[in-house]
C-alpha cells in the first residue's frame, strides 16, 4: 500500500510539472529570457528553499545543516546542479522546435535513462567504498530500459507526424517546428537534465538525523536548483543584453499579470521534485523502487505531457496510425512505472 501511495503522490508532481508551461501562454509583452528567469526565481530559488525548510527540526537551520555537511557533496550536488542548468535552457528550446508532448517526450527520456544510472555510478567513482553500484539491480536496469522503449516508441510517432505533414500544418500545430534540429537540441537537453539526479544522489545523506523520510531529499533539491539557477541566470541576463530587452522588466503595467503565472509556473514545476521527496518517503521498503524513482517521475512527466500536447492539439491533422503508435508509447510508460516491482 506505501508503493501505490509513493507512486500517486510522484504521479501528482509529474502532472503539476507538466502543466507548468501552460501558464506561461498567459505572460504578455515579455522576451523568452526574461519570463524565463522570472518564472526560475520562483521555481528554482522561493520554493524549494520553502521546501527545504520542511527538513529542518525546530533549533536548527539550513545552513546550520549545509555547514555540517560534508563539504565535497555540497559542492558536488551544486556543480551538477550547474549542468543541469544547461539542460534546463535547451529544454526550453525542445519544446520550442518540437512542441511540448514531443519535445519533453525525448529530453525527459533521455534524461529518466540516464540520471537513474550516472548517479550510482559517479557516485562510486568517488566512494567505492558506499556500493552505489549495487543500486542498479537487473530490475531496475530493465525498468530503464522499458522505459526507453516507450520514449523511443513516441519518438517514432514524432518522427510519423514530421512526415506526414505539411509545413503549414506543422506551424499550425508548432509555430517553429523543426525535428532535425529539435531532436539534436532534446537529446542535449536530456543529457544535462539527466544530473539533476546525479546532483540528488551525491546530496542524499545532507538531512539532519531523524529527519522525516519524506523530506529528505529537499535540501538536497534546493542545492541543485540553485546551481541550475546560477547557469539560467548568466545565460538570461546576457540575452537581456544582447537582446536589448532589459526594459522588460521596467514594464509595471504587466508586472502583476506576469509574476502571477510565473510563479504559478514556478510552484508547478517544483511539485515534481517536492512529490518525488514525498513519494521516496513511501517507498523505503523497496530499494528498487527507490532507485528507479526518478526515472518514474521522468516517464510519468512525459505521459502527461502528451496529455497535454493533445488537449493543445500538437497532434492534429496525424493520421490514426500515428496517434496509435503515441498511445502504444504511453501505455509502456505506464507500465514501466511498476516493472522494478514485477522482478
Amino acid at each position: 500500500m506505501n508503493i501505490i501511495l509513493g507512486l500517486i503522490i510522484i504521479a501528482i508532481g509529474a502532472f503539476c510539472q507538466s502543466s507548468s508551461y501552460v501558464p506561461i501562454n498567459k505572460v504578455k509583452q515579455w522576451s523568452w529570457e526574461s519570463f524565463w528567469i522570472v518564472q526560475g526565481f520562483f521555481a528554482w530559488l522561493v520554493f524549494p528553499l520553502l521546501g527545504a525548510l520542511l527538513a529542518i527540526p525546530a533549533g536548527h537551520t539550513l545552513t546550520e545543516l549545509y555547514a555540517s555537511a560534508n563539504s565535497f557533496n555540497v559542492l558536488m550536488t551544486i556543480l551538477f546542479g550547474i549542468l543541469w542548468g544547461v539542460g534546463g535552457l535547451t529544454f526550453g528550446l525542445s519544446m520550442r522546435y518540437l512542441g511540448v508532448a514531443l519535445g519533453q517526450s525525448i529530453a525527459l527520456g533521455t534524461c529518466a535513462g540516464l540520471g537513474t544510472i550516472l548517479g550510482p555510478v559517479l557516485l562510486n567513482v568517488f566512494f567505492p567504498e558506499l556500493n552505489a553500484l549495487d543500486k542498479l539491480t537487473a530490475s531496475v536496469i530493465i525498468g530503464v530500459a522499458v522505459t526507453l522503449l516507450g520514449i523511443a516508441i513516441i519518438g517514432v510517432a514524432g518522427g510519423m507526424k514530421s512526415a506526414s505533414l505539411s509545413d503549414e500544418e506543422k506551424k499550425e500545430a508548432v509555430k517553429d517546428f523543426n525535428f532535425p534540429k529539435g531532436l539534436a537540441i532534446a537529446l542535449l537537453a536530456g543529457f544535462m537534465s539527466g544530473c539533476f539526479n546525479v546532483g540528488l544522489t551525491f546530496g542524499a545523506d545532507i538531512h539532519f538525523e531523524g529527519t522525516n523520510p519524506m523530506f529528505r531529499g529537499l535540501p538536497a533539491t534546493l542545492l541543485v536548483t540553485v546551481g541550475g539557477f546560477l547557469t539560467n541566470a548568466l545565460y538570461c541576463f546576457y540575452q537581456n543584453s544582447k537582446n536589448k530587452t532589459w526594459s522588460d522588466y521596467g514594464k509595471t503595467a504587466v508586472w502583476g499579470n506576469n509574476a502571477l503565472f510565473c510563479a504559478l509556473a514556478g510552484v508547478l514545476w517544483y511539485s515534481q521534485f517536492f512529490g518525488l521527496s514525498l513519494g521516496q518517503g513511501f517507498l523505503q521498503e523497496s530499494p528498487a523502487m527507490l532507485t528507479f524513482s526518478f526515472c518514474i517521475l521522468m516517464a510519468l512527466n512525459v505521459t502527461f505531457s502528451n496529455v497535454w500536447g493533445i488537449i493543445l492539439k500538437e497532434w492534429k491533422g496525424c493520421s490514426p496510425k500515428t496517434i496509435r503508435v503515441l498511445v502504444l508509447g504511453l501505455i509502456i510508460l505506464v507500465i514501466s512505472s511498476f516493472v522494478p516491482q514485477l522482478f
